[in-house]
């Protein structure tokens, strides 16, 4: 549920800023903010690790259907202005990548190793089936009834999935009490698990390679789609909700592919590959004109990226040691912090160079330091595992 009321509200509150404001930048500003609060994810991921995640997990909820509610009270009365969008994303967005970090670290928590790859593929279905029925549902209630009964919706979303968070596994992975001694403070086992994702050479491999798909990759697929739809394929947000949707379903296939696939070693590899491949799309993107063609490369996009970014957490997971698994995906989720900073620059560019351009020179720059990474580390991660 949570899943379903985020994309429905990325979606309307993507299309609600790129029309009022009619600046790409502005767009920019907005979906960079969903993502400020991946510097707290690593810290957060070591409270989890202490407190246990669902503590985490019912807190986070707590804060999106607070801010939802106000969205909403504003929406309702005709009092909502990008600003209010802007600061309630702020806000948000300083919660909310960790909910993915609790989520993946529930899973490292609760099954084996060898279940991991099929766990995560399953884990990703809803994920992205709740990526489609939130594009599809946000943009047809939008359309049909305005902003307001849309968030309504959303609302009562992020409520259901604060009560179904109350029945998750309330297990802990290092639930010694909080006291001020050095060894059991959060902050020193923060300090440790970061010198320890430092000196483990496949996670710090790992680790840039997440940070250099958020930073090229990403801001094309999930921030500009938006821009895309209005300004070059010409289209509104049901256009709009036919792109997401489109990249959507490839990533559902992807994660339904992921769970019958049997990698007996070496995930990394697997990995690797696929990230490249993403960024070839990428390229290929930057030239698509119309809405067919854009819908039929997201199809593809999604479903090579949902084979890489599985595999790359249960790279993850399959390496780091139980005691650091919830601060190694915090750790993972500042890798994101790229998407932000890729989501600025390329409204600055989009706009200095046009658009093509400035995809296709991410596709290429993304590309090259992938193939720089890989070579770099070419043996604790192409040879080994």
């Amino acid at each position: 549920m949570t899943s379903w009321a985020f994309e429905m509200e990325i979606l309307i509150l993507g299309w609600y800023v790129i029309v009022e404001t009619e600046s790409v930048l502005s767009l920019t500003l907005f979906a960079s903010l969903q993502w400020l609060g991946t510097l707290l994810a690593p810290y957060l991921g070591a409270l989890g690790d202490r407190l246990g995640r669902r503590t985490l997990l019912c807190f986070l909820r707590l804060i999106y259907l607070a801010l939802s509610l106000i969205l909403m009270t504003l929406a309702i009365t005709n009092s909502l202005e990008p600003m209010h969008v802007y600061l309630v994303s702020l806000l948000a967005g300083l919660a909310r990548p960790s909910d993915l970090v609790m989520r993946n670290g529930l899973i490292g928590d609760t099954i084996s190793e060898s279940k991991l790859m099929s766990a995560m593929g399953l884990s990703r279905t809803t994920m992205d089936t709740a990526r489609i029925i939130g594009a599809l549902f946000g943009a047809g209630l939008f359309s049909l009834f305005g902003l307001g009964i849309a968030y309504i919706i959303v609302s009562l979303f992020y409520a259901i999935s604060f009560f179904l968070t109350l029945g998750v596994s309330g297990i802990k992975t290092n639930p010694s009490a909080i006291s001020s001694k050095k060894q059991e403070s959060i902050f020193f086992n923060l300090k440790q698990g970061l010198v320890y994702v430092w000196q483990t050479p496949a996670l710090l491999a790992a680790m840039w390679l997440a940070f250099l798909v958020n930073l090229t990759v990403f801001p094309v697929s999930h921030g500009i789609l938006p821009y895309v739809a209005k300004s070059v394929y010409e289209v509104d947000e049901s256009g709009l909700s036919h792109l997401v949707a489109a990249y959507a379903f490839g990533a559902l296939l992807g994660s339904i592919t992921m769970v019958f696939v049997k990698l007996k070693k070496n995930p990394a590899r697997f990995m690797i590959v696929n990230i490249f491949l993403m960024h070839v799309l990428i390229i290929i993107f930057a030239y698509i004109e119309t809405k067919i063609g854009g819908q039929i490369l997201l199809f593809f996009a999604g479903y090579i990226q949902s084979l890489a970014m599985i595999s790359l957490v249960v790279t993850l997971l399959a390496i780091a040691s139980g005691k650091f698994r919830g601060l190694v995906m915090g750790v993972r989720m500042m890798a994101v912090y790229g998407l932000p900073l890729g989501l600025m620059v390329s409204g600055y560019l989009i706009e200095l160079l046009g658009y093509s351009w400035s995809v296709m020179l991410y596709g290429i720059i993304g590309l090259l330091l992938s193939a720089s990474v890989a070579t770099k580390w070419r043996n604790q991660i192409w040879y080994e595992r």
